[in-house]
Formats: C-alpha cells, structure tokens, sequence
C-alpha cells in the first residue's frame, strides 16, 4: 500500500508495499513516505523448486541444499546492478527511481515459504521452508555501512529489529547479516545484507542461547572489558571479544540485555548505529582499504527472549595489509580456530585508527 506506515507507534518509518510482477513482496522503509511510479522490473524469477534439508549425523545438525542459488547474478558492472533504483535501459529487482532501503524476498532463496518434502532412502530429509530476504542499505551504489549517516544506521537497525519481530512470529530463528567483499564471495557489490529465517534453531545459536540461558555471558563481558574496549557510549559498547576467533573481530552490544533490534530503545539505537558506522570506519582504516567481513546480528531464538542479549558481531577477514585470514585445516577440519591477534593488540590499534583519514 503505497504510502502505509507500519503499525505500531513506536516505529519511526514509513512503510511502503509493493508487489513484483513475479509476487514477491517489495518493502520500501524511509523517515519520509517513498512516493513515485514503478518502472518496469526484472522477469518474474526463475522456479526454485527442489530446495531442502539433511540431516547430518555426525555434526548432528541440518545441511541445506538449494540448486537454484548457483545461478544467481555474479558480481555484474555497476551499470547493470540489480540493487540500483530504476533507470532507462536498467531492469533491476526495485522498480523505482529513488528509495532509502528496501527489503524484498530472494530471488535465489535457500529457504522459502512454498519448500516441499523430498524423499532419499537412508537420508533424514525435511522441507527447507523458511524466508530469504535481501536488505539494501541505500540507493547509493557506491555507499556503505561506513559511508552512511548515524540516521540512515539507525534506521537500519529499526528495519532489522521490525523484520526480526514479523518473521519471528512464523519462523524459530531469523538471522540478518551482511557479506562485504569479494574476498569472502560477495556477488554484488551494491551496499546490501541479507535476512535468513531459519524452519528450524541452528546449532550454533542454540549453543549460544543455552549459555546465555545458564548466565549473563554478555553482561559480564560488557563490565570486566577494560582495555578491550574500543568505544562506548552510556547506551552501548563497541569492543574486542577477549575470546575473538578472528584478528580484529568486533562486538557492539546494547548495555540493557535486550534480545534483538526490535527491543531497542531510541537512544540506544542510535547509539549503536554510531559506534556501528565507525567500527566500520575503523577497520577500513586500520590497513588503508575497505576490510572485508562477515557482520552478524545476534538475536534470540524462540523460548530464549527473555535471557538472551542481542549483539552486532563483526568478523574481518585481513589479518595484515595485503594478508587474508583463511580458515585452514585445523579450523575447517576441527572447529578450533587458530587466532593470529591477541585481543589485547587488536583493540589498541583499533583505538589509534584516526576515523577522518578512513578510506
């Protein structure tokens, strides 16, 4: 509905909602009502039948296969990006010529609503149903978290926690993230993240929910940090996790144990989207080019609302100017990762990154 804005009187956006010729829901989010006439779009997306699940025995969790996501747009030019707003002789996946973020449902999903059971002899099997959205951060195609206003930050952060909140009324995990670089395989390089909600509670945040369920493991962590810390504000801490897996690996938590973005307060919103943009800022200039990472936001699973505390993990990918930080043997063949620097190091030079000459 052209215009609508999301019930709920806490929410600080406009909501628009859109339909694409193929049905797949378009949300468009801004401070201001999205106004404009839709442009012509992409064909309706391919089938993406046959996706589903197996059940590992010796991991003892789910594996999810998906065949339709190998066909998915590769790292395409800029004049062709399917991310970027409408323009004459460009069909993209946002059919308009402006937005601030819009959020719509993959076209490439590994998880969807309409998944059916597959049968394989001497295989546990179950139907891979779940919802995949893409989250563009903003039109700009060369922007990025590092780039943009604390404002636009923080209203990403209300986009995530309203998503969060819609699809976890469905579905018992809901995952947002974001991949930055070719390094890591990103396959397009308009500002973007991803929202994956899950049929079923990882291994790994079950892990974490559990540990969190026994004690206050991030509430802890926040006040014995000391010389961990990065930046902090009275709403929310960026700091260095003192069991950090990755080389210059970043945490932002709220200081209220809250169990995703949906709970967030004003202030501490936008708290966190100012340390958000500037750790970015930080780990951009700490080699003098944009860091590649994985960025996760870590939310409760279903049943674990009420002892669990939401963080923004950031994981870097470059361990030195020109050196990558690969997942060799023994972390790939056992799960033990081999950290190459010190907590300890890694938030002193993360401090002394000078913001204003970030790239």
């Amino acid at each position: 509905m052209p215009g609508a804005t999301s019930p709920g009187e806490d929410n600080l956006f406009d909501l628009r909602e859109f339909r694409l010729p193929d049905g797949r829901e378009l949300l468009l989010y801004g401070r201001a009502p999205h106004v404009g006439e839709a442009r012509e779009s992409l064909p309706p997306a391919p089938a993406s039948g046959g996706a589903h699940l197996r059940w590992h025995p010796l991991r003892r969790e789910w594996v999810a296969y998906a065949g339709a996501r190998q066909g998915r747009t590769f790292l395409p030019s800029a004049a062709s990006c399917p991310l970027c707003p409408a323009a004459e002789g460009r069909l993209g996946e946002i059919p308009f010529e402006r937005f601030e973020i819009a959020v719509f449902e993959n076209r490439f999903p590994a998880f969807s609503g309409g998944a059916l059971p597959v049968g394989l002899p001497g295989v546990e099997t179950a139907p891979a149903q779940g919802r995949c959205e893409v989250v563009v951060f903003s039109d700009d195609h060369h922007a990025g978290l590092g780039t943009l206003c604390e404002d636009r930050l923080a209203l990403l952060l209300e986009v995530w926690g309203a998503r969060v909140k819609v699809l976890g009324e469905t579905y018992p995990y809901v995952f947002p993230f974001e991949n930055r670089g070719e390094e890591i395989g990103v396959t397009l390089h308009h500002p973007h993240g991803q929202i994956y909600a899950f049929p079923f509670v990882p291994a790994h945040a079950r892990r974490a929910a559990e540990a969190q369920a026994e004690a206050p493991v991030i509430e802890r962590l926040l006040r014995d940090a000391g010389n961990l810390v990065i930046e902090e504000t009275e709403a929310a801490v960026a700091l260095v996790p003192p069991f950090a897996v990755y080389p210059y690996e970043i945490w932002i938590a709220p200081r209220r144990r809250v169990p995703g973005p949906q709970a967030l307060d004003d202030a501490e919103r936008q708290a966190m989207a100012g340390l958000l943009g500037r750790a970015i800022r930080r780990l951009d200039g700490l080699f003098g080019t944009p860091m590649p990472y994985i960025l996760t936001v870590q939310c409760a699973p279903k049943g674990f609302e009420a002892t669990f505390h939401m963080t923004i993990d950031i994981r870097p990918f470059r361990r030195d100017a020109g050196k990558l930080k690969y997942l060799a043997g023994v972390e790939q063949g056992t799960g033990v990762f081999l950290a190459d620097v010190l907590p300890e190091d890694a938030a002193v030079r993360l401090r002394a990154v000078p913001l204003e000459n970030a790239p």
